[in-house]
């Protein structure tokens, strides 16, 4: 594991444990998913924007949680990223069906994911699990999620539209560049995991 890995496997004990409260939240979050779908595909951007704000508080919320109460788990570590992923997804493709975020950002979000799967692949194979979290990842995820609602609110009357559509795509921007920072990072990290397994034993249990 590369030395990043090896400071976060230093400081979290990552355990193995189904049933914590930061798995519960972080279920809720995915269960929201299609909730929001409904609800931004219908034009209900009130609603929309209130389970966007619930979802983001909750994302905050199972990370803080887990640290404190000692519950990092393997499954909380998929299931976070996952439930972040599905809601940018979500949100992008509802968003670019109005019309009030073009295709391309959909194609260049969705490109990084693909790339984040095949390493992750990749990484299976030689008996690794997911690299731990980058904190420019998360924050990249964290201004995709704040640009999506301001986003949404750049299609009210002025001066409410016009200032959440500069701080809309202010966010969208930095959120793809930190997106894709930390994707090149996940690809160093992979790289080094893999270099030294290429001279060590294959490990007998997936990596954190």
């Amino acid at each position: 594991m590369s030395t990043t890995g090896e400071a976060v496997a230093e400081k979290v004990a990552v355990s193995d444990r189904v049933l914590t409260v930061p798995n519960v939240i972080s279920l809720a979050r995915l269960l929201l998913v299609p909730v929001f779908a409904v609800l931004i595909g219908a034009g209900e951007d009130g609603w929309a924007l209130l389970v966007l704000a619930v979802s983001g508080a909750s994302d905050w919320l199972d990370g803080v949680l887990a640290r404190r109460l000692g519950q990092v788990s393997k499954l909380g570590q998929m299931l976070d990223p996952a439930a972040d992923r599905l809601f940018i997804l979500v949100t992008l493709v509802g968003l670019a069906w109005r019309d009030v975020v073009p295709w391309w950002l959909v194609l260049v979000l969705v490109l990084r994911d693909l790339l984040l799967l095949g390493l992750l692949a990749v990484l299976a194979r030689f008996g690794y699990g997911p690299l731990p979290v980058h904190l420019a990842g998360k924050a990249g995820t964290f201004a995709l999620l704040y640009a999506f609602p301001l986003l949404l609110l750049a299609e009210w009357p002025d001066p409410i539209g016009s200032i959440a559509l500069v701080l809309g795509w202010a966010c969208a921007w930095w959120g793809v560049a930190l997106y894709w920072f930390a994707g090149g990072l996940y690809v160093l990290q992979a790289r080094r995991v893999l270099l030294a397994s290429a001279t060590q034993a294959p490990p007998t249990s997936a990596a954190v």
